[in-house]
């Protein structure tokens, strides 16, 4: 197995324990993907919950940029509903799984068609 292929399987089994659902693979492996080589780097793999400087960096570059969707306080308000959800005290809050939820919540799968 592959780094990648172990890195989507701990991602999948986060969405299983922390978000009680069961991923669909083929987006979960497309988000990770698109996430280029920040799944094999420590520190750009993860999300800091309580950084607000890279929660507005989701917000622009994900939510904005990639998604296309249009800049309202309801994105950061998703972004932390996807943290609490997550687990506030959770410190490996892995960012191709907040991608994953965030592009599920909005319903914007096609993105990565």
């Amino acid at each position: 197995m592959s780094k990648r292929d172990e890195l989507i399987e701990k991602y999948a089994e986060d969405i299983k324990s922390k978000f009680g659902q069961t991923p669909d693979m083929d987006l979960l492996t497309k988000v990770a993907v698109g996430l280029g080589p920040a799944i094999y780097n420590l520190d750009a793999s993860k999300v800091s919950g309580s950084d607000e400087k890279e929660l507005e960096t989701v917000k622009n570059n994900f939510l904005v940029k990639k998604l296309g969707l249009a800049e309202t306080p309801a994105l950061m308000e998703s972004i932390n509903s996807v943290i609490d959800a997550y687990g506030k005290s959770e410190k490996n809050k892995h960012r191709a799984v907040i991608y994953y939820m965030l592009t599920k919540h909005f319903g914007k799968e096609s993105v990565y068609n």
